[in-house]
């Protein structure tokens, strides 16, 4: 009898013993570039990777991709929340995220902080004194044309240190029209919608010294968006237009093809349009914003990862956005799409953005120039608005009360919405 027991001890604890250890918990992730071409191709194939290596790098953890077109991601999360059925981990764009995280779509990020202590400032994603995001690249907007162009129009090279002044600027394009070269002396991408108009026309605004609302309490526009600045603002965008300097309706192929044609001897174009540009021509440069008089400044903020409110496992969802932000993954992701690495050591791994390299002013762009957008829950509201009067300002609209229109549907936003909890 007792050699049977222990038989049967021992056939238990070698059952035990051979048994798979406890399977990897699934975390789910959304990432808005399914369907993608070229730089969103290259990043998606990219993040794959990021995602193997986790999964293979330990056994508590599994991350599981879901992709979906960037037109509808938005409103698949806003859905998704709605109905309970987030995944833990979300990409979510810089300037969107605060409107998540106070609608109780995310929860902040659980990561030591330390270690994106150096990180652009556009790539963090602070809401409420709390990090909810954090970005493995940002995005700089830069005003393109050649050195031969500058040469031909008799025109200085601004720097970052002396940028063009709106005099100046303003004394460019006129070059540039009288000229008789160019069908219009700049590509402003009017041809793009949407998110551009905030993100690539606002700091335009903000140079002027207006805003989209006023940001000491996010509880009003008057006075930032229909003042003094903002009126100048106005009146210079609609003389772009008004002088033909600039086209109001643009088509989707000159916007992609027209400067690397000849068509614009100056692009109002990000980082991720600047190996194109290279490769057509061999004395691009890319210049600094123009100082409308309270300094030179650009968009900051680009795609991001968080962690959603439903998940059950944000240690392990903070785990792999840790992983992730490695300065190995920050260089493959500049190399292979074109944009901006989050650190100087990872921007030191690349060709294009190390010291000396191609693509390395935009880092400084976006580390001396850039702003974040309003970083308020109405700024999904301010944004769509804000496009909306610039839109009409070009095409001819009276500016002031179009300003004006502007800020009373602002407000009455943010009083719908009690403040947004400012």
């Amino acid at each position: 009898m007792k050699t049977v027991k222990l038989l049967a001890a021992t056939a238990l604890s070698l059952t035990c013993w051979l048994a798979p250890a406890s399977a990897a918990t699934t975390l789910t992730m959304w990432y808005h570039g399914a369907g993608g071409a070229g730089a969103n191709e290259n990043e998606e194939k990219i993040l794959d990777q990021v995602i193997a290596d986790f999964n293979a790098s330990q056994t508590d953890w599994k991350v599981e991709l879901q992709s979906f077109p960037q037109s509808a991601y938005n409103d698949s999360v806003v859905a998704a929340a709605l109905a309970g059925n987030l995944p833990d981990i979300l990409d979510v764009d810089g300037p969107i995220m605060p409107n998540w995280a106070w609608a109780g779509y995310m929860q902040p990020l659980q990561i030591d902080e330390a270690k994106i202590a150096n990180f652009l400032p556009g790539t963090k994603g602070v809401w409420d004194g709390k990090l909810y995001s954090i970005g493995l690249w940002d995005a700089a907007v830069a005003l393109v044309t050649r050195k031969s162009y500058l040469e031909e129009l008799g025109l200085r090279e601004p720097t970052l240190d002396q940028p063009w002044t709106q005099d100046e600027f303003t004394a460019a394009l006129q070059a540039a029209k009288d000229s008789g070269k160019f069908k219009y002396a700049i590509d402003l991408g009017m041809a793009w919608d949407g998110e551009w108009y905030p993100y690539a026309f606002s700091p335009f605004l903000q140079s002027f010294g207006g805003d989209l609302v006023d940001r000491e309490t996010y509880q009003t526009a008057e006075g930032v968006l229909n003042g003094d600045g903002a009126v100048a603002f106005g009146t210079w965008w609609q003389s772009l237009f008004t002088e033909g300097y600039a086209q109001s309706t643009q088509d989707p192929a000159a916007r992609d093809a027209g400067f690397n044609s000849g068509d614009y001897a100056f692009s109002w174009n990000g980082n991720w349009a600047a190996p194109k540009m290279l490769e057509t021509y061999d004395d691009v440069v890319f210049l600094p914003a123009p100082d409308f008089g309270s300094g030179p400044k650009i968009g900051a903020a680009s795609w991001q990862f968080g962690i959603s409110a439903r998940s059950q496992h944000p240690d392990g969802a903070s785990a792999f956005i840790e992983f992730a932000i490695q300065d190995k993954y920050l260089a493959e992701f500049a190399n292979g799409t074109g944009l901006i690495p989050a650190t100087t050591t990872a921007a030191a791994l690349t060709e294009a953005y190390q010291p000396g390299g191609k693509l390395a002013v935009f880092y400084e762009l976006s580390e001396r120039q850039g702003v974040l957008r309003p970083v308020s829950p109405g700024y999904i509201v301010q944004s769509k608005v804000f496009e909306k009067a610039v839109n009409d300002i070009a095409k001819g609209a009276a500016v002031e009360d179009t300003l004006d229109a502007a800020v009373d549907e602002i407000e009455a936003d943010i009083e719908k919405n009690g403040g947004y909890g400012h």
